[in-house]
C-alpha cells in the first residue's frame, strides 16, 4: 500500500466537519472544495469561508483548478442564499492572475508558492519585492480592463483562457491580497 493511501482517513465524514464547527472557538474554514456540492454542504455543516483548491494538482492531474471551479461553486451558494468567502488557492503568478479571479467572483487569492520563493532567494526582503511586483502588476492590469477598483473589476473584456490561473489561492495569511 501506498504511504498516501495509508495517510487517508476513509471514516472522516460531513457530521465531523458539523461537530468540529460546533467544538470549535474560531471560524473554520474549508480547503480543498471544487465541486458546488461540496461547497453548498461544507456551508450548510457550518463552515465560516471556503479555500478552492486542488492541493496543488497533487490528488488528481484531472481535476480541475481552483479558478475552473469558482463560478459554478459562486452560482451555487448566491442561489441558495449563503454568503461566506471564498478564496483562490493555487496558481496566482502574476497581477493579471489576480485580476481574473476577482473578477470570476473570488473574495481575495493566497499566493503561497511566490511568497516562499521571494523568501527563499532574499528573505523578508524578497517577501516584500514578491508583494510589491504582484501588486504593481494588479494595478496595471486593472488599469487595463478599465477597472478604477477593486469593487470595478468585472469579467467582462477578460478572456479566461490562455494565460489564466495554471493548475489548482487561514483565515488570510500573509500573501493574501484581500478584495475589500
Amino acid at each position: 500500500m501506498l504511504a498516501f493511501e495509508r495517510s487517508k482517513d476513509p471514516s472522516l465524514t460531513w457530521e465531523q466537519l458539523k461537530w468540529l464547527v460546533a467544538l470549535s472557538q474560531r471560524p473554520v474554514w474549508l480547503k480543498g472544495v471544487l465541486r458546488a456540492e461540496d461547497a453548498l454542504r461544507a456551508v450548510e455543516h457550518g463552515v465560516s469561508g471556503l479555500i478552492l483548491s486542488n492541493h496543488g494538482g497533487r490528488q488528481l492531474d484531472s481535476s480541475p483548478s481552483a479558478l475552473e471551479a469558482l463560478q459554478s461553486v459562486k452560482q451555487a451558494l448566491d442561489k441558495a442564499g449563503h454568503h461566506v468567502p471564498v478564496l483562490i488557492d493555487g496558481g496566482v503568478r502574476r497581477g493579471e492572475h489576480i485580476l481574473k479571479a476577482l473578477a470570476l467572483g473570488a473574495d481575495a487569492v493566497l499566493v503561497g508558492r511566490p511568497i516562499i520563493w521571494g523568501l527563499a532567494t532574499s528573505g523578508e526582503a524578497g517577501v516584500s519585492r514578491v508583494l510589491g511586483t504582484l501588486q504593481e502588476e494588479l494595478i496595471t492590469a486593472m488599469r487595463l480592463a478599465g477597472s478604477p477598483s477593486l469593487a470595478d473589476i468585472e469579467q467582462r473584456g477578460l478572456s479566461m483562457v490562455g494565460d489564466a490561473i495554471v493548475g489548482p489561492k487561514s483565515v488570510l495569511p500573509a500573501g493574501c491580497l484581500p478584495r475589500d
